[in-house]
């Protein structure tokens, strides 16, 4: 099977002071259907402007970089919307969700977003997304209701609702504790291993690291182990 996410030369140049600073330099990399990525590295090395990438958020300088065989650089902006939408989830470190929407209207929204309309079947749906992140009775709280932990399996469940392709998870520990966090890590890994989703992951967390089933280390933009 092809790629789910493959970079092709990849860079991101950015220019401060009339200078091209490289965020993300020349990268090649492929992301195979199931695979749990993480990217480790410090601050400022490019992990976030790479999710950027591989979330079609931005776009290359030059190279070339793929989403199901789609070349983001050749797609206008509603399709890269669309793309957005549908294929790709995103899971960030400060959840995103919206404090004024119930947990199941949270989820529910990338559906409502893409033209889908509230019926029982979607009801159905959001009930068992919240059973996969084990959270079956919280369909009625509010997010200031919740745990951090509980936060970021409900951002988890939102991610997973238009069954994507791909999910991508920027510093999803960064706010948990130790026992929080390794309920998201154990989840991001039943998804790729058991729902053949695709994660990529960044984090600083070694430990967090370890339950990816490949590690690659960034350095000032470029990809140093693979």
């Amino acid at each position: 099977m092809p790629p789910v996410v493959e970079f092709i030369r990849a860079s991101k140049v950015y220019r401060a002071d009339g200078n091209a600073v490289y965020a993300v330099q020349e990268v090649d990399l492929a992301l195979e259907p199931g695979s749990f990525v993480a990217i480790v590295g410090r601050s400022g090395c490019g992990k976030s402007t790479l999710l950027n990438l591989a979330g079609a958020v931005d776009l290359p300088t030059s190279g070339e970089v793929r989403i199901e065989q789609h070349s983001t650089g050749r797609l206008n902006d509603n399709d890269l919307s669309r793309l957005r939408r549908t294929r790709i989830g995103f899971v960030f470190q400060f959840f995103n969700l919206l404090p004024t929407l119930t947990v199941a209207e949270n989820i529910e929204l990338p559906l409502l977003l893409d033209g889908k309309k509230p019926s029982e079947a979607l009801r159905k749906r959001m009930g068992s997304l919240l059973e996969r992140v084990g959270l079956p009775e919280k369909a009625r709280h509010f997010p200031h209701q919740l745990s951090g932990g509980e936060m970021q399996r409900v951002a988890i469940a939102r991610a997973l609702a238009p069954e994507p392709g791909v999910v991508i998870a920027d510093e999803p520990t960064g706010n948990l504790d130790s026992a929080n966090a390794e309920i998201v890590l154990r989840l991001l890994q039943q998804i790729s291993r058991e729902r053949g989703r695709t994660v990529l992951m960044a984090t600083h967390s070694r430990e967090a690291a370890e339950f990816a089933s490949r590690v690659i280390q960034m350095r000032d933009g470029h990809l140093v182990t693979s």
